[in-house]
């Protein structure tokens, strides 16, 4: 049978901010080492409905190490500019034709398999792309606004309507309040989870449409969708406790550990 749901987990070697990211092992509660993409691939594959999963790259160590643990593997082109574009190169080289497409990025192992099911549920009920947005908690906004006041990019903050229309992503924390949050007060700020669904109609878009300068500034590939006019789905989850962290620089390593450690994640 034709899988319908596939989730593209896209990795790259050569990251300007982390070269080699995908292969950096990370310690787990029971003390085993694996490395960030078999991470996301145990992520992925505890999705429910999802059909099938892939690693999507152009770098033989990483596939040689995604094939080591057991995933299927596309090679894809080298120009791709980003995860977005990789899927799309991804889907084009499989045969088929899907009716949801999930890029879950390689560098999320924390993320939550009911964020990746919101989304498909989202394209299900008939949205084109969608992507989780979940409301910072005061020590997260607190880190965030620690990692731009040191000069690192930690996560994305998304602006949305009331409806859950996107209005814009940024590496900034917006809105911007210039206070910090106590634990008991609700922060006015949602962080952007680096996780999408698109229908293939909108990888198509997205593909026709071309780079824009907004997200090259930002060096944030969904907003090419928002400045070409193309919709996008703010879905707000509920992460159930669940702290969550991307790997995006060497310093995330121990708070990504930390996370699996008190999670009881082998």
């Amino acid at each position: 049978m034709t899988p319908e749901r596939i989730i593209i987990i896209p990795a790259r070697y050569a990251s300007s901010r982390y070269p080699g990211k995908p292969l950096v092992g990370l310690r787990g509660a029971t003390g085993e080492i694996r490395s960030l993409i078999a991470r996301s691939w145990n992520a992925a594959k505890a999705v429910e409905g999802g059909d099938a999963v892939y690693v999507a790259t152009d770098d033989e160590r990483i596939a040689d190490a995604a094939c080591d643990f057991g995933a299927d593997v596309v090679m894809t082109d080298s120009a791709c500019a980003n995860g977005t574009e990789r899927c799309a190169d991804a889907v084009s080289r499989l045969g088929f034709a899907p009716q949801v497409v999930v890029n879950l990025q390689g560098d999320a192992p924390l993320t939550p398999n009911w964020f990746v099911t919101a989304l498909i549920d989202a394209i299900a009920a008939g949205a084109d792309v969608a992507t989780p947005v979940l409301r910072l908690t005061a020590k997260t906004h607190a880190r965030f606004v620690e990692d731009r006041h040191a000069g690192r990019v930690g996560g994305t903050t998304a602006v949305m309507t009331a409806q859950g229309r996107a209005m814009y992503f940024s590496k900034e924390v917006l809105p911007y309040t210039g206070r910090i949050y106590s634990g008991a007060e609700q922060v006015p700020a949602f962080h952007h989870v680096g996780v999408y669904a698109y229908t293939p109609k909108a990888l198509a878009a997205y593909m026709q449409a071309g780079a824009c300068d907004l997200e090259n500034l930002e060096g944030l590939e969904q907003l090419r969708f928002l400045y070409h006019g193309l919709p996008v789905t703010c879905v707000e989850v509920d992460g159930h406790g669940r702290e969550f962290w991307e790997l995006n620089n060497p310093e995330d390593v121990a708070r990504i550990e930390a996370v699996l450690k008190r999670e009881g994640i082998a």
